[in-house]
């Protein structure tokens, strides 16, 4: 019997896994409790470009780890799911650098927003692909790199959603808080 590639990754890709979705639940949790308390509306930018890509990146990083706990008994398999989720995560990177908010916006882009919205993620991806192909050559070393890969995402969802939390508390939208000029 063929031992599989993942074996002894178990307990790894079940953390990583449970951190993503636990995470996912408490950044909606945050963004519904600053939005009550402020009685703002969510501006769809703002949505589309900095919220949405947190909540999916958290959920690739479920998804990743929920498909890297399932028996793989070949390299094949493993193989494809890194090329596919990479490439997948770089058109979608794309797509939001695409839409960043710029000029005659509520709020203009800044630097630190390109890179860890739009670039870091990028790379992360990025790599994430390459590791799909490694993976043939140097089996351990690419899994070793796809974990810290998969960890690196993760971090990128945690600093994300608490700009985003910290935005939402100090910046409450033009007009004051109930609504009025």
């Amino acid at each position: 019997m063929e031992t599989s590639l993942l074996a002894g990754w178990e307990n790894f890709y079940v953390i990583v896994g449970t951190s993503a979705g636990g995470l996912t639940g408490l950044t909606f949790v945050v963004i519904a409790l600053v939005k009550d308390r402020s009685s703002a509306t969510v501006r769809p930018s703002g949505v589309s470009v900095f919220v949405t890509p947190t909540i999916v990146h958290f959920g690739g990083v479920l998804a990743f780890a929920a498909l890297m706990s399932m028996p793989h008994p070949h390299v094949l398999t493993v193989s494809a799911v890194l090329v596919l989720a990479g490439i997948a995560g770089v058109v979608y990177s794309a797509v939001i650098g695409a839409h960043m908010p710029g000029p005659g916006s509520y709020y203009v882009a800044v630097r630190e927003d390109w890179i860890w919205n739009v670039i870091v993620p990028m790379v992360i991806y990025a790599a994430l692909a390459l590791e799909g192909f490694l993976v043939w050559r140097w089996q351990t070393e690419a899994l070793y790199a796809v974990a810290v890969l998969a960890l690196a995402l993760l971090f990128v969802g945690i600093r994300n959603a608490w700009d985003i939390a910290v935005f939402m508390t100090l910046n409450p939208p033009p007009g004051g808080t109930d609504g009025t000029s």
